[in-house]
């Protein structure tokens, strides 16, 4: 810095204020500055920066890719929160480790992040009890089981298979199964998005005078394909599919072709939480319950930043609906097998 204000022919002070935007400096004077900074090869140490303010302005979205596979849609949420934080000053790194408290401990002890944003969240998440016993802002894109006192925006789950299910009704379908991930989710025990899904299914159906099943497999194409197999020999005179596996949704498209049936002539499929790339995949294109993934990237960033920013703010606890996109897998019921 000294250099800088040698060959600037500033003090050393106006190099701090120019730098650190500390204070007001001259465009005449900034110039000269950052000329002599790109000359000399100059560059600002952020991480002293941060240890002189103690705040480092970086966010970590920590998402356990070691037992969650990417998607289109988790994609989402990473660009949209990102976009958010980067728009009100921090900086938002994605941490793939696994979904334990000790990895946390880690992370928040290290004074490398201002905060912390929970990615696939368990009913009984260890990261939320140990952030939760630290001195370190966090919020969640997703719900535990209790969340009293947790800062939380989520998918309308509930909202989805009630949505669903009703659509489906109206075409005449009364013989249902839901698909999820619940076999690829088995390091993720209690995951909230396949508890949730179930628990309103079987409610749902109930209410409704249904009869409903559940199926899960792996999170892949080839896995949808051996559900389709699956479906086909356990549940012939099933003619209505909720969807909640986005890796394994095109391959079942294609598994139920391979097997005989006609879409959406004998059987309506409908994906939730998903994502309009994902139902593009398939053959024919899937309608989809979209998942709000950009509005909850967004929503999840700014609940942690004002949490840091503006303590006195009540933590937002938020659910957003999915919203409806007309596919080719969706027609009238045939009428039942015998």
């Amino acid at each position: 810095m000294q250099d800088v204000a040698n060959l600037a022919n500033v003090s050393l002070a106006t190099v701090s204020f120019t730098i650190n935007n500390s204070k007001p400096v001259s465009p005449k004077t900034r110039a000269k500055v950052e000329a002599a900074m790109k000359d000399l090869g100059y560059r600002r140490n952020a991480v002293g920066s941060a240890l002189a303010r103690g705040r480092t302005h970086v966010l970590a979205l920590l998402y356990p890719a070691l037992q969650h596979r990417f998607s289109p849609t988790s994609v989402r949420f990473f660009t949209s929160a990102a976009d958010q934080a980067r728009l009100r000053g921090y900086n938002l790194v994605l941490w793939p480790m696994s979904n334990d408290a000790e990895a946390v401990t880690e992370l928040t002890s290290s004074g490398l992040v201002d905060g912390v944003v929970l990615m696939e969240v368990q009913l009984d998440d260890p990261r939320v009890v140990e952030l939760s016993g630290s001195n370190i802002p966090f919020a969640l894109i997703g719900r535990t089981r209790d969340t009293t006192g947790i800062p939380f925006v989520d998918v309308d789950f509930e909202s989805a298979v009630e949505n669903a299910v009703d659509r489906l009704i109206q075409l005449g379908h009364t013989d249902l199964v839901l698909i999820d991930g619940g076999v690829g989710n088995q390091l993720l025990g209690g995951y909230g998005p396949v508890a949730r899904t179930r628990k309103a299914f079987g409610e749902v159906t109930a209410q409704r005078g249904l009869t409903g099943a559940i199926m899960s497999g792996l999170h892949s194409s080839a896995g949808g394909r051996e559900l389709a197999k699956e479906f086909a020999a356990k549940h012939p005179k099933t003619t209505g599919v909720l969807m909640m596996n986005e890796h394994a949704g095109p391959g079942f498209v294609a598994g139920l072709q391979q097997a005989g049936y006609r879409l959406p002539h004998d059987i309506s499929v409908l994906a939730i939480a998903s994502s309009l790339d994902t139902a593009s995949m398939s053959e024919p294109e899937m309608a989809v319950l979209i998942s709000p993934a950009d509005e909850l990237g967004r929503l999840g960033v700014d609940a942690l930043i004002d949490q840091i920013d503006k303590k006195d703010q009540p933590l937002p606890q938020l659910l957003i609906e999915c919203s409806y996109s007309p596919g080719a897998t969706m027609g009238r019921a045939r009428s039942k097998k015998n």
